[in-house]
This record gives C-alpha cells, sequence and structure tokens, in this order.
C-alpha cells in the first residue's frame, strides 16, 4: 500500500503488485475459510458463529472483502477508496498469536468500566465546551463557530491538547474559557491513561507470579 501510493511505482510495478495482492487474497481466503471450517467441526454453527463475529473472525474478514467487492462488483470509485483503507486490517492478523497483545486485551477488559465512565466523562466535556465556545464567539466568529455542532471539533482538539490552531477563540471570554478547558484537558487526558497503564502492569504482575520461579533454592 505504501508503495502503491507513489505514482512512478504504481505505473512501473503496477502488475507485479496486483499479482502479490491477489496472492495475499488467496492465502487470506483458505486461512479465512479453513476457520471457519475448523469451528464448525469443533461446535457447529454456534462455533461457526463465535469465529465469525470474534474481533480476529471481523478482522480476517475485512482483510480480503475490498478486493471481491472490487472485482466482481461495480461500485462507486470513491466508495473503493475507502475500502483500502480496510487492507490495513491485516497488520492486526499479526498480532492474533502475540501473548503481549493478548495481556494488554486483558488488561483494557478488566478496566471496561472506569473506561466507560471516563469516555462518558469526555464526551459530556466536549459538549459542554462547545456549547459554551459557541455563546461566547459565535457574534466574533460567525463563519467558525456557525453552531455547537461546528464548535465540536474546536472542542475535542481542545480537550485532547492537540490545539491545531485552525479554529481559536478572539474574543477575550472566549481566551480565558480556552484556557480554562485546556487545562481541564490534560487531567482528562491523563485519567485513562492511568487507569490502563495500572491495569497494564497489575496483569504483568500477575502473569509473574503463576510463573513458576527458575532458580533452584540452595542444597546445604
Amino acid at each position: 500500500m505504501i508503495m502503491e501510493s507513489h505514482e512512478n511505482l504504481r505505473l512501473t510495478y503496477g502488475n507485479a503488485f496486483s499479482i502479490f495482492e491477489a496472492t495475499s487474497i488467496f492465502i487470506f481466503s483458505f486461512e479465512y475459510l479453513y476457520r471457519v471450517f475448523i469451528a464448525f467441526k469443533d461446535d457447529k454453527l454456534k462455533g461457526v458463529s463465535k469465529y465469525v463475529f470474534s474481533v480476529f473472525g471481523i478482522i480476517d474478514l475485512i482483510s480480503i472483502l475490498p478486493f471481491y467487492l472490487n472485482t466482481f462488483i461495480k461500485v462507486d470509485g470513491r466508495f473503493l477508496r475507502i475500502l483500502r483503507l480496510f487492507r490495513l486490517t491485516r497488520i492486526f492478523k499479526l498480532g492474533r498469536d502475540s501473548s503481549s497483545l493478548k495481556l494488554f486485551t486483558k488488561a483494557l477488559f478488566s478496566v471496561r468500566n472506569e473506561l466507560r465512565f471516563t469516555l462518558f466523562l469526555s464526551t459530556l466535556m466536549i459538549l459542554f465546551s462547545a456549547s459554551a465556545i459557541y455563546y461566547l464567539e459565535n457574534d466574533a466568529q460567525p463563519e467558525k463557530f456557525s453552531s455547537i455542532s461546528e464548535s465540536i471539533w474546536w472542542a475535542t482538539v481542545s480537550l485532547a491538547t492537540v490545539g491545531y490552531g485552525d479554529v481559536y477563540p478572539i474574543t477575550v471570554g472566549g481566551k480565558m474559557f480556552a484556557s480554562l478547558i485546556s487545562l481541564i484537558g490534560i487531567g482528562i487526558v491523563a485519567i485513562p491513561t492511568g487507569i490502563i497503564s495500572a491495569s497494564f502492569v497489575e496483569e504483568i504482575r500477575l502473569v509473574r507470579e503463576k510463573k513458576p520461579s527458575s532458580i533452584k533454592p540452595d542444597k546445604k
């Protein structure tokens, strides 16, 4: 995909890229069907459903689906450009048997309730910030803060402490509010980061405690 994005390489090696793509799709398609077969063999339709709708089952499917849609179904070219993004999901196939990825996934799952709350809190803060900045800046910048919906972009990048600078307040009230929101945003970003980090460290500790010690006691 990276090489195809360069026009000179695409024109020169376009056929080679197509062959590589078709070969990859053949391998991934065989793998997908084989996994469905094994799932059916192990637990009939229940096993198939469990695999197909699992995270990696969905990744396996959308890794090959754009190729077949592009080859056998005539769809709008703009839609195909979006489908090409799904080819990136093949990267996630590399981590299927990674113990570190499984550990990280387990750590996320163990703090899912806390993460849901922080997501809810972040959403509320974004909506509150967008509403406030709309009323503070709409008169001064009606083209940039034309509605609360348009102001959500500013609120999101400000609370995330990114601050692209494409939209910014110019009134005194807007600047004061933006300063406050930026400080609050640091805390909002830090909360989920701390929760995930603590959970990940805890999972690593539990795994190490379960492993038997390789150090043998001295015999006297």
